[in-house]
């Protein structure tokens, strides 16, 4: 069993706003977390699943009178971008009866890629991110990070009993949500053909610059077309694009983003990677350490926080960028190695970057100062006791 941080969130937000939306994959954890609703609400829920035919009908057909008619309860809406309507309907019915605790919304896509989907409920909605289990959560619940590194976030994937389950549960995850529930999600007709070697590529060249183009070629469609799928499998919290960060200091900046596959389980799944030992000695291993890292540090941020990478056309470069605002407030440069190799280039960005903390984040548990304003450390270490002071 592994605890959830965001259950701590949850009673807070009930007691303040008239709705909730807990944003998040699929089979990350979304409906579990609903359950926890039960406990902690004042009030009686109402649960209603719109992948069910009968909750779809009677809420496409009579929103508004019957979800009036239970003003009283918390209702549970899941997999609520299945009908965008409800986001039109559920306005009114907040603005009249303006209490906490009055909707809780699960959703598996961003909305705002979402066809239909034309009210945001601004004012009237908090949104929970529901990440995948970060490490923090995975090593109270005594998973290593090696596990958690190999197996990837998802509950199920992650608390699987053996390699033979592991393997099992990926691959029909990648069947069923990857190559069919997308199209459902975003309304689309995205070919399975073309999206199997998408994320073969986006596996081959995790960590790599974005580069629309050669994707294109590769798996036969237009630039426009490759655009839009990254912009729904991003949508489906399924890969992350890394924006370059931007300075004005004379030096031609490479602009493009970086592309990450989110779990790493997956990723190692596509490259058939299936234990520890594989992983440390396949050529990839650098590649999936530094999406990692990056992924945990995404995953438990500061909310005002945004990350970046830094690149020069010249070879400068530093990995990860936590900004506020336009301001840089530290530099992080990820290493799988105990002992880190730094470059003429890394000092540069460094230098370039100007901002008060640079870490230098290692395999293993380790921790110096490397400079006055260098310091090197280990991933948990980070996560537990730098990241919340930035």
């Amino acid at each position: 069993m592994v605890n959830r941080v965001a259950i701590d969130e949850i009673k807070d937000l009930l007691e303040a706003f008239p709705a909730i939306m807990f944003s998040g994959p699929r089979q990350v954890g979304k409906t579990t977390l609903a359950k926890y609703v039960e406990k902690v609400s004042v009030k009686p829920v109402y649960y209603l699943d719109l992948e069910k035919e009968e909750d779809y009908n009677l809420l496409k057909n009579n929103a508004y009178e019957f979800l009036v008619s239970i003003k009283d309860y918390c209702v549970v809406i899941d997999e609520v971008q299945t009908l965008p309507s409800i986001f039109s309907a559920l306005r009114p019915i907040i603005d009249e009866h303006r209490v906490p605790g009055r909707f809780v919304l699960l959703g598996s896509a961003n909305l705002s890629l979402v066809k239909g989907v034309s009210e945001t409920l601004a004012g009237r909605i908090v949104y929970l991110d529901i990440h995948q289990i970060d490490l923090l959560e995975a090593t109270a619940a005594e998973i290593s990070l090696e596990t958690h590194w190999l197996k990837g976030g998802f509950p199920e994937q992650l608390l699987s009993k053996s390699e033979k389950i592991w393997k099992i549960w990926t691959e029909n995850f990648i069947k069923s949500y990857i190559y069919r529930d997308i199209n459902f999600l975003f309304g689309i007709d995205l070919s399975p053909i073309i999206v199997d070697k998408l994320w073969n590529i986006l596996a081959s060249q995790n960590s790599g610059i974005e580069n629309v183009e050669n994707i294109s070629r590769a798996i036969g469609v237009s630039p426009n077309t490759t655009k839009k799928y990254l912009e729904f499998l991003e949508g489906a919290y399924l890969i992350h694009r890394l924006p370059a960060f931007h300075i004005n200091n004379g030096k031609r900046l490479v602009k493009s983003a970086k592309l990450y596959l989110r779990t790493q389980g997956i990723l190692h799944f596509l490259l058939k990677i299936y234990n520890i030992n594989q992983l440390q000695n396949n050529i990839a291993v650098g590649g999936s350490w530094e999406g990692y890292v990056i992924e945990q540090i995404y995953c438990l941020r500061p909310t005002q926080s945004r990350l970046y990478y830094y690149r020069t056309h010249n070879g400068a470069e530093v990995d990860l960028i936590i900004a506020h605002g336009n301001n840089a407030m530290a530099t992080v440069e990820i290493k799988h190695s105990v002992t880190p190799d730094l470059t003429k280039g890394y000092y540069e960005s460094i230098a370039d970057i100007n901002a008060p903390k640079n870490y230098i984040i290692c395999t293993g548990k380790v921790k110096w100062k490397l400079k006055d304003n260098i310091i090197v450390c280990s991933l948990e270490d980070f996560l537990k006791n730098e990241l919340p002071n930035l």
